[in-house]
Parts: structure tokens; C-alpha cells; sequence
């Protein structure tokens, strides 16, 4: 028997439709069982999970088997065949019936009055390690509610309180220390506010405060001052520790289904607070620093804001933290810039209301306007409900050249599509929320602490996003026209209209549904590779389009296609405010960047400049685990000097969005994407 999905959620069983069968199943699990991870993509689907380790097998065992079940008898009939069929993919289709994709998780509003894991509660933090240690059980706590990342969309705000409550408690305790020490009976004194950079007012208030503890002396100013500087030198050690436990946390908690850290990301760099300065540069330090062995960080993605005013220019308060961040940037890939001037993020902005501010998840998701509710277009509580992505190039390959009979049969492929995520939402939204015991129990998701425990959860659900992506716009447009949108206007031109009107049936879509549909960028991963495999066995070898074992990502310019940094970036610039659901451009440079940090920030700026809304730039960053060296490798390690033989070297690299330490954990697809790419001079 097959099943059905009503309107109000439940699903009830069907005739049987003709099967694929189980031995597809059956010999998709073989492979899983017998095959070393090297030779079986589906071990390295997602090269943040082991595929070799136990877990990491166990979890894709029950993928498998899920996505058949899901294949088979939950989708319907037209769906799952183009998913099948290669024309779709619908992407984390084993979690098709259990939950969500990801969300912003607002700190600050979690943290009041503490909040509970389902094991016992845990009370509102009171220092900055406390607050840090709790971010990270927060991002592994709902990351077992969704089956997509984790972001905080504005960590230097919900970490700033950390660090006063901790100045206040060193503060009150060094007093006491020179109390006793100075053979004084403490008594009991109302403590006074202590932040980093105090008013007159303020510091009139703590010399009051310490008058009242020690009594009249001479000596009072120089004491307080020598409070003062003890306790914020111990509150910025204490930060730093407590940021490098965060980031140690993120890498080491094996907590998704055994096999993978949380995919966490957090933005951070427009609170100018002298406490969230202090918790920015900490972390960027840290950051720098390296994991024990000096190793690069993998997660969180951190994502550094960039605005005029702010921190863009010599002279913003927060400048020299952008400048950190280059500097760390060049040497570790992190942190990745968005750009809050772009007109389409700047356009949601509410001075001195921190959650319109843009945010982006993970490998490039964003999430902000709100058509189900216009007054809350804001990142805290929402995310991602699923997304489906479009084989561009096949529908170019069979309109053989006939550009407006390919626009016809797109139009067709996003209505199926459209349908297909209709589908899925009605799953989700006839979910309760006892079936999300953190994201909706804790009231993580925007208005579930509205709910009770056997509510369902359609309501709330409407302010996620439902989109659809789209990948091998390069490949599409050279099908049809012979050229990609990188070597003439006439092809860029073709790509921006096909992308024009992709963005113009999702506007149709959300306001004939009053739901958040979206366009997406597609960061494609196993993806790449899924489709132009099936298509060359449909269509054969096709020079420029089906010619290498991956299709290009998105809208962006093909990976090997020669061509300067500032071209690069204006080509691809305009598709960032078509694509709402989220995109971002990379570029590539060559050599060691960390001896050229003015470089980076010079391609920040233009970056900034030029109206993109998110990007990263890639180079080399091999590690040493044996003396700890970090920088460019070649044969052999600058540091030590011994050569790659029992003990291979480190490679990091950019995969979809997120670091990988070894290019084995890459599938074929992304290795043979890595191997093409080609520098962008300046």
C-alpha cells in the first residue's frame, strides 16, 4: 500500500503504485556495507559526516531507506518521478516526513529566564562562558529538530551581556580581594552596573561603591583604577577562553546522529558595544589561533557583516575589526563577508532593531522578507521549510537551441516543482509540536510558544521559506546559445533573463499562496554530479555543458573559466538581488594571502561596492599535523621540513559553503571541481 497527504497533514495509505523495488534498495545498502569510502559516493555525499565510521554508515543506511520509502510511497507519483527521472531533486528527501530545514536562533530571547534540553533546565547564563557553552547546546539541541544548519543571526549582540556580567562579577570579587587583603570587613554595599566604558556618572557610582567597601582613603582613585584594569584584563581572558571553547565545542560534538557536528554559522560585526567588540575580537583571535594542534576551525561558518558607517571605512567604529578579519580570513577561509548596503538587504533595515538586519545560514541561505506576515520580516525565529533545485541544463539540452521553448518548459518544470514543495509543507504543517521538542517546545521557531504541546504547527510554520533553486545556469545558457554568461553580454544577458523569470514566478507564487516562496542559489554538493551523470547517459558528452563530471553551482561563473577577480564579481553581482532565498560569489586567489592582508580587504571593499549580499574568498590552507605548521604546502612542510609520505598533510578546502580537512571526504564530482579551478587575479 501507498499513501496520501490530506490537507490537514496525516497521511493515509493507498494502493500500491508500480514499484521501482526493493532491489534498488537492497543494492544501494550492499554498496553502503561493502564498499570503502573512497570508491562509494553515497559515503561521501556529505563530506561533513564519516561515511567510514560506523555511525556515519548506520546514518546512511536509514537515509537510503527512507528516501526509497519516501520514493515509493509517501510523493506523489508525478514528483517522485522527476526526482527519479533527474529533472528535480529534491534535496534532504530521507527527512521528507520529520521536519524543516534550519533556523536563526535569536540567543538573547532563549537565554531569559534559561530554558530546558528535555533533560533537566538549564538557568540564563550569568558569564560569558556560561553564555558560550550554552550556544553551543542550543545549536546541537535544535539541530536535532531540522535536518538542515544552525545559524545565530547576531552573535556579538546575545553575547555581549556575557561579557558585562562577567566585568561586574570580577569587578565585585577583585574589590572584595582587596578588602581583605587591606584587612577590611566587608559589608554589605548595593553593587554598582560596571560596563567597559563607563560614563563619569558610572565611575562616580563604583568609587561610591568601593567607599562604602573600604571606607575613606587616601589611596581610593588609585585602588579603583587598579580594579578596574585587573578586572577587564581578567574579562578579556576570560572571553577569549570562552570563545575558543565555543569553537572547540562545535568541532568535537559529534551530536547529529552520531556522525556530524552541527552545521552551525553565526554573523556578527555591527554591534559596536564595547562588549561586543570585545566578544567579536575574541572570537576572531581564537579563530586565528587554531584548534589544539593548530588546525583550522571547520564550523561555525562565521560570517562577518560589512556596512558603511559601521565598520567599512578608516574611521568606523568597527573598522578595526574588519581589518581582523581580513587578517584571519587570509589565513584560516573564515570569516565569509555579507554586505548590508546591498539594496536588497538594506531595504528590510530598522535602525537599532538588530533582527533586520540580513543574515545568512550555512552555505548561503537567507531568510527576510515575510509575505505570510509583512510586519515580521525579520531573521529571528525563521528559516528554511525545504527547498528543491531544476536541472537547468537538460531543459536546455532537449529545447535543441529554441530559447522560447525552453522558457516553456521551465515555466512547466517550476509549477511542478511549486506543487512538489505544497506537498512537503503540508507534511510539515500537520506536525505537533511535541514533534519538535526544541525547535517549537522551547520556542526557538518564531510564535511556537504560543503553542501547547499537541498544536499543530501550520501557523507558525508559514513564516519559513519554500523555494526553489536552481543549478548549471552556465551550462544551461551554453546549450542553447553555444557560449556561457562569461564570455559574451549576449549569453549574460540570456542568464539574467532566465533568472528573472524564475524570480518572477516565485513573486507570483508567494502572493497567490500567501506563502514565502523564494528563489534559491543552489549550493549542490552530491547534486553536481547526480545530474550530469544521468544526463550524459541521456544525451551523451556535449562540449561546454555535459563535458566534465559536475555542473556549475548556481549562477556562477564556471569554475575554470579564466577570468579577472573584478569581472568576476560585477558578472555575478546583479543575480544576488534576484535570488532571495539566498546565493553568494566566491573568488579565488593564489598564494599565502597573510602576507598581503591589505589585498583582501581591497576585494571586501570592491565586493562591497559592487551589490552583492554575500561573499568568500578561497585560497590554499594546508596544515602540518605533525609540528602544527599552517599556510601553503607544497612537497614539503615549510615549517619542519619533512615531506608528504606516512602522514599526508592537511588540505583545506571550500566545499559548498563549509571547510573540509581532506580532500577524501570530497565526492567525485566536487574533487574534479577542486581540481579545475583557476585563480582570479586582482
Amino acid at each position: 500500500m501507498t499513501t496520501s497527504v490530506h490537507s490537514g497533514g496525516s497521511i493515509t495509505r493507498r494502493p500500491p503504485r508500480p514499484a521501482q523495488g526493493g532491489s534498488a534498495l537492497m543494492e544501494s545498502l550492499r554498496g553502503i556495507a561493502a564498499a570503502d569510502t573512497a570508491a562509494n559516493d553515497a559515503l561521501r555525499e556529505n563530506a561533513n559526516v564519516d561515511g567510514q565510521s560506523s555511525m556515519g554508515a548506520m546514518l546512511r543506511y536509514g537515509t537510503e531507506s527512507a528516501k526509497h520509502l519516501n520514493l515509493s510511497e509517501i510523493i506523489a507519483p508525478e514528483y517522485a518521478a522527476a526526482h527519479r527521472l533527474g529533472d528535480i531533486h529534491i534535496h534532504d528527501l530521507d527527512f521528507y516526513t520529520l521536519t524543516t530545514t534550519c533556523c536563526q536562533i535569536s540567543l538573547t530571547d532563549l537565554f531569559r529566564g534559561g530554558f530546558s534540553t528535555g533533560h533537566g533546565h538549564l538557568r540564563e547564563p550569568q558569564s560569558i562562558g556560561s553564555y558560550a557553552a550554552l550556544a553551543c547546546i542550543a545549536i546541537q539541541s535544535n539541530q536535532n529538530d531540522q535536518h538542515g544548519g544552525q545559524a545565530i543571526p547576531n552573535f556579538d549582540v546575545d553575547m555581549a551581556p556575557g561579557v558585562r556580567r562577567t566585568l561586574e562579577s570580577r569587578f565585585l570579587e577583585n574589590a572584595d580581594t582587596a578588602a581583605r587583603l587591606l584587612g577590611v570587613e566587608p559589608v554589605a554595599v548595593y553593587p554598582p552596573h560596571v560596563v567597559l566604558e563607563p560614563s563619569a556618572a558610572q565611575l562616580r557610582d563604583e568609587r561610591a561603591y568601593l567607599r562604602g567597601l573600604l571606607g575613606e582613603r587616601a589611596d581610593l582613585e588609585a585602588l579603583h583604577a587598579r580594579i578596574r584594569e585587573r578586572s577587564v584584563r581578567e574579562t578579556e581572558r576570560l572571553t577569549y577562553q570562552a570563545m575558543e571553547a565555543f569553537i572547540a565545542n562545535l568541532n568535537t560534538m559529534n551530536s547529529r546522529a552520531g556522525a556530524q557536528t552541527p552545521f552551525s554559522s553565526i554573523n556578527y560585526g555591527t554591534d559596536v558595544s564595547p562588549e561586543a567588540r570585545m566578544v567579536v575580537r575574541q572570537l576572531l583571535l581564537a579563530t586565528e589561533a587554531g584548534l589544539g594542534n593548530g588546525e583550522t576551525a571547520i564550523f561555525p561558518i562565521q560570517i562577518f557583516r560589512v556596512q558603511k558607517g559601521v565598520n567599512l571605512d578608516p574611521g568606523d567604529p568597527n573598522h578595526d575589526l574588519l581589518q581582523l578579519a581580513c587578517r584571519v580570513t587570509a589565513g584560516r577561509l573564515f570569516p565569509n563577508f555579507s554586505f548590508q548596503d546591498a539594496p536588497f538587504n538594506r531595504v528590510h533595515h530598522v535602525p537599532g532593531r538588530p533582527e533586520t538586519e540580513i543574515a545568512y545560514m550555512g552555505c548561503r541561505t537567507r531568510v527576510m522578507a515575510n509575505v505570510h506576515d509583512p510586519d515580521r520580516a525579520v531573521t529571528h525565529g525563521r528559516g528554511n521549510l525545504s527547498f528543491t533545485t531544476i536541472n537547468l541544463p537538460r531543459l536546455a539540452i532537449e529545447a535543441d537551441g529554441d530559447v522560447d521553448c525552453f522558457l516553456c518548459t521551465l515555466d512547466e518544470r517550476i509549477q511542478l516543482v511549486i506543487g512538489q514543495l505544497m506537498e512537503r509543507f503540508t507534511i510539515q504543517a500537520g506536525k505537533r509540536v511535541r514533534n519538535f521538542p526544541f525547535l517549537m517546545g522551547q520556542g526557538v521557531w518564531i510564535d511556537s510558544e504560543r503553542l501547547g504541546g499537541q498544536d499543530r504547527v501550520r501557523e507558525v510554520l508559514k513564516h519559513g521559506t519554500l523555494s526553489v533553486g536552481f543549478i548549471g545556469l552556465a551550462e544551461a545558457v551554453h546549450a542553447l546559445i553555444g557560449e556561457h554568461h562569461g564570455q559574451s553580454q549576449r549569453a549574460w544577458d540570456l542568464a539574467y533573463s532566465i533568472v528573472v523569470r524564475m524570480r518572477w514566478r516565485m513573486n507570483q507564487a508567494a502572493e497567490r499562496t500567501g506563502l514565502n516562496f523564494s528563489l534559491l542559489a543552489t549550493p549542490a554538493e552530491g547534486l553536481a554530479g547526480r545530474f550530469v551523470r544521468m544526463d550524459q547517459r541521456l544525451h551523451g558528452i556535449i562540449p561546454g555543458v555535459t563535458d566534465k563530471e559536475y555542473y556549475t553551482n548556481s549562477f556562477h561563473i564556471p569554475v575554470g573559466f579564466d577570468i579577472g577577480l573584478a569581472d568576476k564579481i560585477a558578472k555575478e553581482a546583479p543575480f544576488h538581488a534576484l535570488t532571495n532565498a539566498g546565493h553568494i560569489t566566491y573568488v579565488e586567489i593564489d598564494g599565502d594571502p597573510s602576507k598581503n592582508v591589505g589585498a583582501i580587504e581591497q576585494i571586501v571593499r570592491f565586493m562591497a561596492g559592487s551589490g552583492i549580499g554575500y561573499g568568500a574568498i578561497n585560497h590554499p590552507v594546508d596544515h602540518d599535523p605533525v609540528c602544527g605548521y599552517t599556510g601553503v604546502i607544497d612537497d614539503r612542510c615549510p615549517g619542519c621540513g619533512r615531506a608528504e609520505r606516512r602522514r599526508p598533510f592537511d588540505r583545506i578546502r571550500r566545499i559548498t559553503g563549509y571547510l573540509v580537512g581532506t580532500l577524501e571526504r570530497f565526492n567525485d564530482a566536487k574533487r574534479a571541481e577542486v581540481r579545475d579551478r583557476v585563480t582570479h587575479a586582482l
